[in-house]
């Protein structure tokens, strides 16, 4: 068999090209895109540049795990929560402390799987489960969570024994492409092989079928004190004043605990935390005391640091070392002593604690607890309260809590992480609850016995895996400590495949947080300068969570890794830093250096500055002792400004950002800290000697990838980029490569997708060319007939029947025969069978749709009512069917089989993908890009479109009015820049911050125009398609790259006559789905009235809403005495008011008796008299009758005027 021929394979790419025209020349890269597309990388990743922006999802979550013998952030946790230890309370002869026996257990180990079939199913080859399978199953991606229980039993004799025992915690879910994801380090090929896409970049969890990420969110930047001033700290007690200092301490687990001093108007200071959501407060010098046994004058040497001329910070600590006095606590231990008395019912500590170990466990598990050191603490406390005296006295300001100097990011893997601990501490205090009520009850076995202890772990719940979905699947988090974080909800979005725009900003959205949602400040929506490189100035959406929800630059990379930095305290006091335990510090001429919340040394502001400059200098040349991501934030000693000193942070999750270090041109790395008080220059022109330290890679490095697609977005008011933004993530694109694959409950894909000729070279960077978004349009500027009204666009019907826009829309339908009438939910046989019945004769209409297994055939047409599956009720033996329920035509474009997860029962569940057509109609919104939105408001025929002398009818034309406000210049280039493009068959490069003043766009294009035979400035003359003759002014014509949107009329449309009515007051539902009507308010009717528009009101809120009919007594006006009277001949029943003529109304037994043996009529006899009351029936809406009952319940009676 002899091979095909492929010009396109790898061994051709490299060939010179001779003879075969195999060498890509081409600007657009076209063959070496389709090169890849049907031979991808072996080796690698198709698109590296995408990967790079998701590895902090992915990083963070392999951070959890063991890896080259480091311990992983889970087996950190289990450390870190300890033993926990239960008496059993029998007094024995030789047992001293009468506790009696002990139990203490802890987790030893955690492991975690890979995901692999379930041991249950036999048959199944390939073990590994990935990614594609649970997507389609609709089922959760997750592996098997175990740990190591190891327990120790002491008798009281002291003899101790120890056991152990693997305990299951259920399936977790497992991020895709992380290290225990079954698609690990696997090349393009391989991911297409396993129903993946070759540019899958992973970071996200599948659950029940949905993809789901858990966001970024902005927190307070770890291990640094910030001092605030809040009103809202004077309202905590008497005494205390607005002023605090506050520091976020995160464990090595990555769990976090927040310190605050609060400064107290009588001179003294409290440190306030939280234990279990529960606030308390401590006086500062009590913890002083218990740290080090400090005495008083170490304190106030510490304190004043040499500034004995400083009266204002020497009475205040004169006041702090007096309010001690009063609690009559001298040393450390009578204070550790104290603390344990007050906390022990609090932190649940074994029994056989005495206080002073309760006391240090207090202040090793909540104050500072990222330095395992009490004297580092102390250190560090002492330095909080002197920065707090400064911002009291106002040498220093206040710290912004909302500049990006002092945030952090929080990352997915992390705050998994936390989760996971703290399930594992409720799981053993749960543990313990359960021995405790086995002694209570008398139930408990000896705690020798080692069976007795299994046995409790068995009654527990460790079902870890099953919390962790439903915190996947909600974003809610059910914490019983709140992890030090300010919201309980909203921590996951679905990853919507809307198209790869939306999909890919998913990753890289940074928000705020939920609780500032809530704010009625703007002050932390506000974009800061601060934020220039990290956070993108335009990808922000329009609305309520405006600025609040941001995305990172495109440069911006998150630290996830753990950096070392042990050499750099020895470094630094080798090139002058003065030591820590130095006899005497000035702290008039000696700034404090610190070191991820650890004070290393002291050094004179020069100094420091040299040593600041030192480490920039080592860490860019690649010295081994500086990392590269170490961030150095020298704070220069100012009047009123920022606390001075040297700070040095090299811990995880903060942003940096690339730049190029001007002393020796290598790359640096900047964070959000230290480029407050660096000078970066973004062009080589702004460059000034002794002032520039740094330099841009590139201007654009300050915009979000999204934003940086714009092309020339330095052209456009800010606004309409922001908009682009927002809608190219709304456009028709193309979601997927492996479309067959995706089981999403809705997508939208554009038939005719094109690559753009005007693009910016990150374009090709990031591959966007696998995923087109939209098509190059020629478009006409012109105003012409009235159709093109309030950006309105006119559309060439020629070019739409050729395609333009031409989209389609996938819905899901997923059937659970479990879910249907008549399912037997409590046994495991099935009681519903797919397929059709012997009801179903060979003439019935369902098998027009439907086979006999009761499935619908591929390719079908359907439409509202068709049958999309057929299915069998044993109980009855007749054939039910499930149907369409959609009102457009769709039809069946794929059937999925979904059996159980072992494999091994009948099938009940199918999921439907419906493929439904959607050409563009009169009332679809196109956009280009440049925020320049407006729907189709007619579709002309060819021949009435203008044309020009070349011949080139547009196939859109739009107003000109739609430029002058928006000032969308972009738009004007992107069409002179798309002709010239077209004409020359090349790719303009559409990069902004490239043109200026000197090197303008007009020239640059016009030169390409005018060599092709073109106006200069893309003007040309046009003929009427109407009348043949030639317009008076040139027209601008051009080619832009337009996206049709996802907002179309078919899915807007709300008609209704008659419906579905509320029961209770009759008048129309709301909602499109429910056939609903729209909402005629009370300002529209304000409207009405004000147009003396009477009828048209009557029709609206009453004829069209819940007319109805009432009988009135014209006499008392009453809507609710209506009764009826049984006349003596065959007239039937007759009305009467029951108000009016009540004296009539005959109530004799006889009578009434006589009246119910005879007759069956429901009427009353009425005795003869004069009739006072006269009922007439009026027309009045239903609401209202429905208001007299109710006021008639409360005693209230209305009356109604009858004229």
């Amino acid at each position: 068999m002899v091979a095909s021929f492929d010009p396109l394979s790898p061994s051709f790419a490299s060939s010179s090209g001779s003879g075969v025209g195999v060498v890509d020349k081409s600007t657009f890269k076209t063959l070496t895109r389709e090169r890849q597309f049907r031979h991808p990388p072996t080796t690698s990743s198709d698109v590296p540049a995408l990967d790079e922006l998701v590895q902090p999802h992915i990083q963070s979550f392999n951070a959890l795990i063991e890896d080259e013998g480091n311990k992983g952030l889970l087996q950190l946790g289990v450390e870190d929560i300890g033993e926990k230890v239960v008496f059993d309370g029998k007094e024995w002869d030789n047992d001293p402390t009468g506790f009696g026996s002990k139990i203490s257990y802890r987790i030893d180990r955690v492991a975690l799987s890979k995901p692999l079939v379930p041991e249950k199913d036999k048959l199944a080859i390939e073990r590994r489960i990935f990614p594609a399978e649970a997507r389609e199953r609709l089922t959760t991606y997750r592996s098997r969570l175990t740990v190591n229980i190891r327990w120790t039993v002491t008798g009281p004799d002291g003899v101790s024994r120890e056991h152990e025992e693997i305990k299951e915690c259920g399936l977790l879910p497992i991020m895709t492409r992380s290290i225990r994801c079954n698609l690990q380090n696997l090349s393009a090929e391989e991911l297409i092989s396993h129903g993946e896409e070759s540019t899958s970049f992973g970071g996200y969890f599948i659950v029940n079928g949905n993809e789901k990420i858990i966001r970024y969110l902005i927190l307070p930047r770890r291990h640094h004190p910030l001092n605030l001033y809040r009103p809202s700290f004077a309202k905590r007690g008497v005494s205390y004043t607005p002023y605090g200092c506050q520091i976020r301490c995160v464990r090595p687990d990555q769990s976090a605990c927040t310190n605050t001093i609060h400064y107290l108007s009588n001179g003294g200071a409290t440190l306030r935390f939280a234990w279990r959501k529960v606030e308390y407060m401590i006086p500062l010098m009590l913890i002083l005391k218990a740290l080090v046994n400090a005495s008083d004058k170490e304190i106030f040497e510490g304190l004043i640091q040499g500034e004995y001329d400083n009266t204002f910070l020497t009475d205040r600590v004169e006041l702090l070392l007096r309010g001690q006095k009063t609690w009559n606590l001298q040393t450390g231990e009578q204070c550790l002593d104290y603390l344990g008395e007050k906390f022990r019912v609090v932190l649940s500590c074994p029994e056989d604690w005495n206080n002073i170990q309760v006391g240090s466990f207090l202040l090793s598990k909540v104050v500072l607890v990222h330095l395992p050191n009490p004297r580092d603490k102390f250190r560090m406390l002492i330095f909080m309260l002197r920065k707090l005296y400064s911002l009291v006295s106002g040498a220093t300001c206040a710290d912004n809590p909302d500049s990006p100097q002092h945030h952090e990011v929080l990352l997915p893997g992390f705050l998994y992480g936390m989760i996971i601990k703290e399930r594992f501490d409720d799981c053993l205090n749960a543990v313990k609850l359960q021995i405790q009520q086995d002694l209570r009850q008398g139930k408990a076995r000896s705690f020798s016995d080692p069976k007795y202890f299994t046995s409790v772990l068995a009654k527990t719940n460790w079902d870890i895996g099953a919390k962790l979905s439903y915190f996947l699947a909600t974003g809610n988090l059910v914490s019983p400590t709140g992890l030090d974080l300010q919201q309980t909800s909203g921590y996951t979005i679905v990853a919507e495949k809307l198209n790869f725009y939306r999909y890919l900003s998913h990753f890289r959205c940074i928000h705020r947080g939920a609780f500032f949602a809530e704010l009625k400040t703007t002050d932390v929506r506000k974009l800061r300068p601060e934020s220039w490189g990290f956070l993108c100035p335009v990808h922000t959406p329009d609305g309520s969570p405006c600025g609040l929800l941001n995305h990172l630059s495109h440069t911006c990379k998150i630290v996830v890794g753990q950096l070392d930095t042990s050499h750099i305290p020895t470094l630094l006091s080798a090139h002058g830093m003065t030591q820590i335990f130095a006899s005497s510090i000035d702290g008039r001429r000696m700034v404090c250096i610190q070191l991820d919340g650890r004070v290393i040394g002291y050094a004179s502001p020069q100094k420091s500055k040299q040593l600041a400059n030192l480490l920039r200098q080592l860490k860019t040349e690649g010295n081994s002792k500086v990392p590269i991501d170490i961030e150095i934030g020298y704070v220069p000693v100012t009047k009123g400004g920022q606390y001075p000193g040297l700070y040095l942070f090299s811990s995880r999750s903060r942003m940096m950002r690339p730049v190029t270090y001007l002393e020796n041109g290598k790359l640096d790395h900047l964070g959000t800290f230290e480029q407050v008080y660096m000078d970066v220059a973004i062009t080589k022109q702004e460059i000034e000697n002794g002032v520039t330290t740094h330099l841009e890679l590139d201007p654009t490095s300050m915009l979000s990838v999204i934003a940086n697609l714009t092309p020339f977005s330095d052209f456009n008011q800010s606004p309409r980029n922001m908009y682009q933004c927002q809608m190219g993530k709304q456009s028709m694109g193309t979601p997927s490569t492996a479309l067959n694959k995706r089981t999403d409950n809705k997508m939208y894909r554009l038939q005719s997708g094109q690559t753009p000729v005007v693009r910016p070279a990150l374009h090709n960077h990031y591959g966007f060319d696998n995923f087109p978004n939209g098509t190059n349009a020629i478009v006409a500027v012109i105003s012409y007939t009235g159709y093109d009204m309030e950006d309105a666009m006119i559309l060439n019907k020629s070019a739409h029947e050729r395609g333009f826009g031409y989209g389609t829309v996938y819905k899901s339908d997923i059937f659970d025969l479990k879910d249907s009438v008549g399912a037997n939910r409590n046994s495991s046989k099935p009681r519903l069978h797919f397929g059709l019945g012997r009801d179903i004769k060979d003439e019935h209409t369902c098998l027009e749709f439907l086979s006999r297994d009761g499935l619908p055939r591929i390719g079908t047409r359907i439409k509202s009512g068709d049958p999309l599956a057929g299915y069998i009720d044993d109980t009855t033996g007749k054939t039910k069917f499930h149907k369409y329920k959609g009102d457009e035509v769709a039809f069946v474009d794929e059937v999925r089989l979904l059996g159980s997860d072992s494999g091994d029962s009948e099938l009940q569940k199918i999921h439907i993908k419906l493929r439904i057509p959607r050409s563009p109609v009169i009332g679809d919104k196109f956009s280009s890009r440049h925020g320049q939105k407006g729907v189709c408001s007619q579709k002309f025929p060819t021949i009435d479109m203008p044309f020009s002398e070349s011949g080139m009818q547009p196939d859109v034309i739009i107003n000109p009015h739609a430029f002058p406000s928006r000032m969308t210049i972009g738009m004007f280039v992107e069409s002179l820049a798309g002709k010239a493009g077209a004409l020359h068959g090349i790719c303009q490069d559409a990069t902004p911050f490239k043109f200026s003043d000197s090197d303008r766009p007009v020239d640059y294009f016009g030169e390409q125009l005018k060599a092709a035979g073109y106006n200069y400035y893309g003007n040309e003359p046009m003929y009427s398609g109407i009348t043949g003759e030639e317009f008076h002014a040139d027209i601008y014509l051009g080619l832009v790259y337009y996206q049709r949107l996802r907002h179309m009329v078919n899915d807007k449309f709300q008609v209704r006559t008659t419906g579905p009515v509320d029961p209770l007051t009759r008048q129309p539902v709301k909602g499109r789905k429910r056939a609903g009507g729209i909402r005629f308010g009370e300002m529209e009717r304000d409207a009405l009235i004000a147009h003396g528009t009477s009828f048209l009101l009557q029709d609206r809120l009453m004829n069209c809403s819940d007319y109805s009919t009432a009988w009135i007594c014209r006499s008392c006006g009453s809507l609710t005495s209506l009764g009826f009277e049984d006349t003596a001949s065959n007239e039937g029943m007759k009305e009467y008011c029951r108000i009016c003529d009540s004296h009539l109304h005959q109530q004799d037994q006889q009578d009434q008796t006589k009246k119910e043996s005879t007759a069956t009529a429901v009427g009353v006899r009425m005795k003869d008299g004069v009739r006072k009351g006269k009922m007439d029936v009026v027309a009045v809406p239903y609401v209202f009758r429905y208001l007299c009952a109710e006021m008639a319940c409360m005693g209230i009676r209305l009356n109604v005027t009858v004229t």
